[in-house]
Formats: C-alpha cells, structure tokens, sequence
C-alpha cells in the first residue's frame, strides 16, 4: 500500500513524523566512498558525516523506505546501489526516533520510495545511529565503526 502524501508548505514537504513508517520499518541511507574515511590505524569505514542531515532547505538525512521500494516489487539492494553510491546501511524507523528525530516520507520526482529523518542532530546521535545500523550493501574492506 503506498504512503499517503506528506504534508507541503507552498510545495516543500514539512518535516514530519510520518505515522504509516512503522517503528519496526527498515529504512536505508545510502553511502558513498566520500563518506569513508581512512583511520590512524590504516583501515577504513564509514564516517559519522554519513549520518548527518544535509545543509538542504529541511536539514534532513537522506533514506529510501525498504517496504515502498519492495511493495513497488522492486529489488531494494539494487534500486540504492548506483555508481555514486556503492553501498548502503539499514537501521529500524525505530532508531532514530528513539533519540528525538522524526522518520518522514519525501518522495523526489525521481525516487518515490525517498524520505528524509529530520530533527536536531549532534554529534551523539549520529554515533547512536551509526551504532545502530548494519550493512544492508557493503561496500568491501570498509567497517561500520
């Protein structure tokens, strides 16, 4: 069943916490090789800038929501997977939620499964985020945390 439409302010969707994303959703944030960092101890992984909302007009993070990409009877691992994006996290709606931000529907004329977590970040939920994902596409020879 597809998500019934967020609310717009003069054609902008309105952070929101979208009541048909359930708690118990995955939701998937796409990553790029320029959001793994190269560590002291000479391996890499994901950096914490991952998990951080964007400096767009919402400040939202970024997510497509597995269960509309799947319902679409789409492949959800190949639909995130693209040159600029070579792999992806997945976490539960839940998470996020938990510490405060809110888990919204944002189709883009090009991507109808995206969505957006909106809220104030900080540094300490970002790492709580980044602790709470798991790979959903590796991207090989780079760790999580």
């Amino acid at each position: 069943m597809p998500l019934s439409p967020p609310p717009h302010n003069g054609g902008v969707v309105v952070p929101h916490d979208h009541q048909e994303i359930l708690d118990g959703d995955d939701i998937i944030r796409r990553i790029s090789d320029e959001q793994c960092i190269t560590t002291a101890e000479g391996t890499r992984r994901v950096s914490s800038i991952a998990f951080q909302a964007s400096s767009g007009p919402n400040g939202g993070m970024s997510i497509d929501i597995k269960r509309s990409i799947e319902e679409a009877q789409l492949v959800a691992a190949e639909f995130v997977t693209t040159p600029k994006w070579i792999g992806s996290v997945t976490m539960k709606a839940a998470v996020p939620r938990s510490v405060g931000l809110m888990v919204g529907y944002d189709p883009l004329p090009d991507n109808v499964h995206h969505g957006e977590v909106w809220g104030k970040f900080d540094r300490k939920k970002s790492k709580h985020l980044q602790r709470n994902s798991q790979w959903f596409v590796p991207i090989p020879g780079v760790g999580l945390v």
